[in-house]
């Protein structure tokens, strides 16, 4: 494989050569790729590329490169290589205690946005509790886009909750998140109009057959929903009424083929199915319910 030194110096040049190696190494998608990895390490912006492609990268950055390189060569994804993931319109920092936000979970904060915007207006207030928040993505996207609303992001990795309160500070929503390490509600106190999770869905035994960047990558226990990949989903409907405003909302993402059963479960604790969405590939992604 090439070194640093064998890179082209100018960014035309350089971006094509990048493409190039992750096309020949099999990556999904080299061209998106190659343009994240050279623009993040070479601070330079799409614009730049098309204006001056004969412009110098330096060897600091040729180094970082050809190191990004060789990690999305191995099978790392390019989003853990450059450490953040936009979600949303915001920018959040990954860490190994953290899923990485996908965007088929941009489908549970459109389902609950008007709802959360609505109450925010006519309460002067909407609070928010994001099971299993990871990098805050679900909550941060949900205060960013409603100013009187405040949220708890509830985790059981310390690691993950560090990253959500980075998240919400470098966002400027600090004031407005809460981190707060428990398991699922064991510490989790008050009432919410909005409880919120994408939780482990998958059951244990198909977590091998995974593709190799979720199963090498993001945390197991983001991942494992027990045998039937349905036990966060009956902890959830058993025990969120005690944590749910009286008009409040429950909304879950899901598994593919997991609309049916989720339902049920919600059904016998109680809730009716408010609403189902679906993600961009067509697939049933979230439900909403209510009491």
């Amino acid at each position: 494989m090439p070194h640093s030194t064998h890179l082209h110096t100018a960014l035309g040049p350089l971006l094509r050569a990048v493409r190039a190696r992750l096309a020949a190494a099999g990556v999904a998608d080299p061209a998106l790729d190659s343009r994240l990895i050279v623009e993040h390490f070479s601070e330079t912006t799409r614009a730049q590329a098309i204006a001056e492609p004969g412009r110098v990268v330096g060897s600091t950055a040729l180094a970082a490169i050809e190191a990004a390189l060789r990690r999305r060569v191995a099978g790392e994804p390019v989003h853990r290589i450059l450490g953040y993931r936009e979600f949303y319109g915001l920018r959040l920092s990954l860490s190994p205690d953290t899923l990485e936000p996908r965007p088929d979970t941009e489908t549970l904060v459109d389902a609950v946005l008007p709802f959360a915007k609505a109450t925010a207006e006519r309460l002067g207030e909407c609070r928010i509790l994001d099971l299993g928040t990871g990098t805050g993505a679900i909550a941060l996207a949900l205060l960013s886009a409603v100013p009187a609303a405040t949220a708890t992001g509830v985790d059981i990795s310390p690691g993950a909750l560090a990253t959500a309160t980075r998240n919400a500070e470098d966002l400027g929503l600090g004031g407005r998140f809460n981190a707060l390490n428990s398991n699922w509600f064991e510490k989790v106190s008050g009432r919410y109009h909005v409880i919120a999770a994408n939780p482990p869905y998958i059951a244990s035994r198909d977590i091998g057959n995974l593709q190799d960047e979720v199963r090498d990558f993001d945390p197991r226990r983001a991942l494992d929903g027990g045998v039937d990949g349905l036990i966060p989903y009956r902890i959830i409907a058993g025990e969120a009424e005690g944590f749910l405003e009286a008009q409040g909302k429950v909304a879950v993402e899901i598994g593919y083929t997991q609309k049916d059963e989720v339902t049920a479960i919600f059904a016998a604790a109680g809730y009716r199915l408010a609403e189902a969405r679906r993600d961009l590939g067509g697939n049933d992604r979230v439900l909403v319910f209510k009491r």
